[in-house]
């Protein structure tokens, strides 16, 4: 299969090994609007370098485009790809608005490409070893769950990329960029999300950027709820942290690690277990999860078997309504959406 790749900036980088590392599949391409970007990709992986995603398509006729572009041109590049029968495999965010999921929602309908999209810290080991732990009923019945993100970002980040930091090209900020990982990952393990509450502020960068640096949700799923908290207004990238208060135990995952705190009989936390979780390395940042590869191997599985990959549109409507609702709940000064 040939692939391409459109946006050649950091997280590019890690499509373009993932694909290296995959049998039967060519990068054989790679386009970006600075064409100097891509042409490193050239001389790193032999593919061809194009600066416009149209030229590069046409010339190559790929079976995959993977897009690595800034936000807001997710969905026209996804929408032009996949009416070509081309499919799509996209980093996050999948929208940035209600009218992009509308969409988006059309161009996958109508295809005849097929899309998926990269929530890759789905295949964290750490993820799969508590989802196996709570499908097993050992950890009793779900109370509540708290996730937390609490990162740094300066001026910089937002002033030297051209996009990031405007409500238009970004879409928001913390959550969208920064922390949708997380608030996927609770809907992962709680289940179908109900409703949502949510409040932004700017602390550390007015004037500069024009989305939020902190987000403060409360969310409520088909069972429990959960407390959420993202920030970049923090010193450094600390692990993002998910707890998950059971009737028996409660269980904190920090990237990789595990952490079960057991019940005693009253209730209080007794035995403390560290259990060995598979570690794998990262492709690229640490704090972007080891399941790039895995996640993309997986799409390009389910096309050669036909089947169905999890995280195509259906798989993350959840979350993607949800961190609309929780932007526009913020809109309304917290109300309940």
């Amino acid at each position: 299969m040939k692939a391409a790749i459109v946006g050649c900036g950091n997280i590019a980088a890690v499509h373009a090994k993932s694909i290296s590392l995959l049998e039967g599949v060519e990068l054989a391409a790679a386009a970006d609007i600075k064409k100097d970007r891509a042409e490193k990709y050239e001389k790193e992986y032999g593919c061809r370098a194009y600066d416009s995603m149209e030229s590069m398509l046409e010339a190559e006729r790929p079976d995959v485009l993977h897009i690595c572009t800034p936000h807001y041109l997710h969905v026209p590049m996804a929408q032009y790809a996949l009416q070509r029968g081309i499919h799509v495999f996209c980093e996050k965010p999948p929208v940035i608005s209600e009218e992009q999921l509308v969409c988006l929602e059309k161009a996958v309908a109508e295809g005849p490409g097929r899309a998926g999209f990269c929530f890759q810290n789905r295949y964290n080991p750490s993820i799969l070893y508590v989802k196996e732990l709570l499908a097993s009923g050992k950890a009793g019945k779900v109370k509540g769950a708290r996730g937390i993100v609490t990162w740094h970002r300066d001026a910089a980040y937002y002033t030297e990329s051209g996009w990031r930091g405007k409500l238009e090209t970004e879409g928001g900020g913390a959550l969208i960029n920064q922390s949708i990982h997380t608030m996927d990952l609770l809907g992962v393990l709680l289940g179908k999300p109900v409703s949502v509450e949510a409040q932004t502020a700017n602390h550390h960068l007015p004037g500069v950027i024009e989305v939020e640096d902190t987000m403060e949700a409360y969310i409520r799923y088909e069972n429990a709820a959960a407390c959420f908290y993202a920030t970049t207004a923090y010193t450094e990238d600390a692990p993002p942290l998910i707890e998950i208060s059971c009737e028996n135990v409660v269980i904190r995952i920090e990237d990789l690690d595990v952490t079960l705190f057991w019940r005693d009989d009253s209730g209080e936390h007794g035995r403390i277990e560290h259990p060995e979780i598979a570690r794998k390395k990262a492709l690229g940042k640490s704090y972007w999860g080891t399941g790039h590869l895995d996640c993309i191997s997986d799409f390009y599985r389910c096309l050669k078997t036909g089947g169905r990959f999890a995280q195509d549109l259906n798989g993350v409507r959840d979350t993607v309504r949800l961190m609309l609702a929780a932007y526009e709940s913020a809109r309304q000064k917290g109300k309940q959406i």
